[in-house]
């Protein structure tokens, strides 16, 4: 079977453009990569297990901010690798330079035996459209279409949600949803 992995795409209006939020992956892998390896905050989960509650979770110990306000699903996706990814969008603002992200443990340099800890996300930033479809992994590049036609191509001013999310900055520690 394969593995799942759910998520969320934060967009916000200015003027008649819409800008998303994408994070960049931390660790020693990624520190040089741009173009083409940003992602939208997501997270593995199980069988069984309600894809919402992860992509909220997830959205908040990689960002160390809390989701709140309605999702409107977008799409599942197949990734190169073969990973199915659910994603939702919500419209609300956040402020990257305060991206507080949970860490993980991995072996730096390989074969060394020293241990060192990674943020798993290591920024975060808004972007127009076109920018964040260049930045983005290419399997999630779909996520930007489907925002884009649901809402259509003014940014949605028909199809506004009245209710505009907000995500809460939350301390470190403190525990997710």
């Amino acid at each position: 079977m394969a593995k799942r992995s759910a998520g969320l795409l934060m967009f916000r209006r200015r003027g008649p453009k819409l800008e998303v939020f994408l994070v960049h992956p931390g660790g020693p892998f990624w520190v040089k990569k741009d173009s083409g390896a940003w992602s939208i905050p997501k997270g593995e989960y199980s069988e069984g297990a309600d894809p919402v509650e992860t992509a909220r979770r997830e959205f908040e110990e990689e960002t160390g901010m809390s989701p709140r306000g309605p999702l409107m699903f977008l799409a599942e996706l197949q990734q190169p690798g073969g990973k199915l990814v659910k994603a939702w969008a919500m419209e609300g603002d956040c402020d990257p330079a305060k991206l507080r992200s949970n860490v993980f443990p991995m072996e730096w340099p390989p074969k060394s035996g020293n241990v060192r800890e990674f943020p798993e996300v290591d920024r975060g930033d808004w972007f127009p459209m076109e920018a964040a479809r260049a930045k983005l992994l290419k399997g999630q590049r779909g996520f930007l279409d489907e925002l884009a036609r649901r809402l259509g191509k003014n940014g949605g001013a028909a199809t506004r949600a009245r209710r505009k999310s907000s995500v809460r900055g939350r301390r470190r520690g403190s525990s997710a949803e």
